[in-house]
């Protein structure tokens, strides 16, 4: 192929933006729900490019260039997302009944495209010019050079298509599924309490039948799943039966447990999460500072010999628009801050706040994009520990509230300044879940011969399509289930952990209303946690127990864990099975694609019932906590066996079905 051609190369097209911005509004949503849900995200570049190749290779003309820019815009559904650890907080806290639309959505939109541009700087310090392995962004490129365009053959053809399939049957699956257990045919867990001992403590355990659960198992893999299983029983063996004994023993057994695990359980959790997350940091200092100074040296003395005209694969967006486009971002943000703080009551701080905010914003955002982006070439931008960074940032916003506006306000103001470094954190926190993806998407632009350039307007395109989606969506779950933790959240309230975490953090160092010796009990195990893992890093090969997993473990509650554990239990198997058959990777990657339908089908299918619940009086139904619901509670006990039952049995036939899907590709 001449230059020329390669020069002509379709690569950021009309219909590869409408195809990107479509899979990014469904996987988004999905990825909403899900991490409200469970405190976790899926990475979604995989099944983007996958879902991409197989519908534009009806076009003759369709090339890997453009199969990326559809993934690169995908790949905003799984980093945009990430808001839901801090936003939700806002109604957490008390301070937002709702979601407001145009807020929520400039929250997302300018913290995301500046976090594009913060990391346009760094790719040729962190891709170009660096070993960093970027270990999805190059599984994401072998993906597209195996089935996209012209250059592939029959059997990575077929391989696609395969893939489509598993992606596709999973979805089906996983939302019918979740459609019978909403007529409560089905049940949605296995649910038990118990007493532990004649001193009145208790405990009990919530099994959900959930395929996204079950899916994200599979994803995260056997270390984590048993890490989290080590929570859960740190959780529940140990601190609810402990703190249960001091609570209302007149309460009945299921109501004494939750309450417990919700006003001390969860605080011990969110210490453990949060030294693990700070170490998992501390630990990468000295990497991020040795690779950027040594990228930056080798980035001189590149430039020093560079000829006049770069090649196509070396062409980011003009520095001087990168510039405009990050100084235009400031302005708005600036009237952001200010516009909020007068709402809040803290119109006359509001010079202070906005400036200081925006100053905040600026440094902290280029600090966080650099951390995060070097993370992701690190160990993967879904391994990073986003949360880590949220803790740091909101702690960071806090103490200069404290330090150079609490004075000058009254008590009262007190949860203004919580809102408000809410507030600041949501911006910061877009900033650093934008970079830490964007680089993982430009390292596989680089692998592709992908133009830069196109990239980056790419993933400002999903920047803005997703933050059009995150606001209603979140709006819409939080009036069908609401967050747990807050007043008047129903029994299915979903968890948020992140965000209650976050949101209590500010609490604290703003006002000082929170338990700090059960934060302290949490950080004295995870200290324990990270003891452990290290030992197990230096005397075995494979053996860890990653100390994020273990506080998640403790802090979310059991419905949103056990499952998690069997799945990856048997992803782990399936993951065994396949190395003894004939096409070991095929057969994995099948597995992979099969998990991200499973979680996609069920998680939109939650949007929609979602939906449903929440105008479930204007559609007319009589049970409006239930809509769907075909049968009454005294079928309960027979749905929890049938919805037990249907479940093994799918996830069964779905494996087999993959396995045997791999193996007959290229016969």
């Amino acid at each position: 192929m001449t230059v020329r051609d390669t020069e002509n190369r379709k690569e950021l097209t009309l219909r590869g933006l409408i195809l990107g911005v479509i899979i990014t509004v469904v996987f988004t949503a999905a990825n909403v729900f899900f991490g409200l849900k469970a405190g976790l995200t899926f990475a979604t570049s995989i099944p983007a490019a996958v879902i991409s190749m197989a519908l534009l290779r009806g076009f003759k003309d369709s090339t890997i260039q453009e199969n990326n820019v559809v993934q690169t815009i995908a790949s905003a559904a799984g980093t945009l997302s990430s808001i839901i650890f801090v936003l939700p907080g806002m109604i957490m806290i008390g301070w937002w009944a709702d979601f407001p639309f145009w807020t929520s959505f400039a929250i997302c939109a300018l913290g995301g495209v500046l976090g594009v541009m913060y990391s346009i700087p760094l790719r040729r310090a962190l891709v170009t010019n660096s070993d960093l392995p970027y270990p999805e962004g190059l599984a994401c490129a072998e993906v597209l050079k195996v089935g996209s365009g012209d250059d592939a053959d029959a059997s990575s053809v077929e391989e696609g298509r395969a893939g489509l399939l598993a992606v596709l049957w999973g979805s089906i699956a996983s939302a019918a599924f979740a459609v019978v257990v909403a007529t409560q045919v089905f049940a949605s867990d296995f649910v038990r309490y118990f007493r532990v001992n004649d001193k009145g403590a208790v405990s009990g355990f919530d099994f959900s039948l959930s395929f996204a659960l079950f899916a994200i198992g599979h994803l995260v893999g056997l270390s984590v799943g048993i890490a989290m299983l080590v929570g859960a029983i740190i959780g529940w063996g140990w601190g609810v039966p402990h703190f249960s004994m001091l609570g209302d023993l007149s309460q009945s057994m299921g109501d004494l447990a939750n309450a417990t695990w919700s006003h001390k359980v969860r605080f011990v959790g969110a210490g453990a999460i949060g030294v693990s997350a700070i170490w998992t940091l501390a630990k990468l200092v000295k990497p991020v500072i040795t690779g950027l100074t040594s990228a930056m040296a080798a980035a001189k003395v590149r430039k020093a010999g560079e000829a006049h005209t770069l090649p196509r694969t070396e062409r980011d967006i003009p520095i001087g628009i990168v510039g405009l486009v990050t100084l235009a971002c400031f302005v708005p943000i600036a009237w952001l801050l200010g516009y909020f703080a007068n709402t809040a009551g803290l119109g006359a701080h509001i010079g202070v706040l906005a400036i200081g905010g925006v100053a905040f914003v600026v440094l902290m955002g280029f600090f966080v994009s650099t951390v995060c982006g070097y993370m992701a070439g690190l160990i993967g931008s879904s391994n990073s520990p986003l949360s880590g960074v949220g803790i740091i940032v909101v702690i960071a916003a806090a103490l200069l509230l404290v330090a150079f506006v609490k004075p000058y306000v009254g008590p009262e103001e007190g949860k203004a300044l919580v809102a408000f470094a809410l507030f600041v954190t949501a911006v910061v926190f877009t900033v650093a879940a934008i970079a830490n993806n964007n680089l993982q998407d430009l390292k596989t632009g680089q692998l592709v011969d992908a133009t830069p350039w196109r990239q980056q307007v790419a993933l400002v395109v999903g920047v803005v399509a997703g933050a059009a989606v995150i606001p209603p969506v979140l709006d819409l779950i939080n009036k069908a289930y609401g967050f747990v933790g807050v007043a008047g959240a129903g029994a299915h309230a979903l968890p948020a952990p992140q965000a209650g975490l976050i949101s209590a953090l500010a609490q604290g160092v703003i006002t000082g209303n929170i338990d700090w010796s059960l934060i302290q009990i949490g950080v004295g195990i995870g200290v324990a946690i990270i003891v452990v893992d290290e030992i197990l890093a230096r005397t075995t090969k494979h053996a860890r127990i990653p100390p994020l997993a273990v506080g998640l473990g403790i802090y979310l509650p059991t419905v949103s864990t056990l499952m998690v554990v069997v799945g990856s239990v048997v992803g782990w198997y399936f993951d065994r099975r396949a190395d003894r058959s004939a096409r070991p990777e095929s057969t994995k990657q099948l597995g992979v694609l099969l998990a991200s339908g499973l979680i996609v089908g069920e998680s939109i299918i939650g949007v929609v019932i979602a939906a449903i619940v929440a105008f479930a009086d204007k559609l007319g139904f009589t049970n409006l906590q239930a809509p769907l619901a075909l049968v009454g509670a005294d079928f309960g006990e027979k749905a929890q066996w049938l919805g037990g039952i249907v479940f093994a049995l799918i996830v069964f036939f779905m494996y087999r079905w993959v396995a045997r899907m791999a193996h007959r590709i290229g016969k």
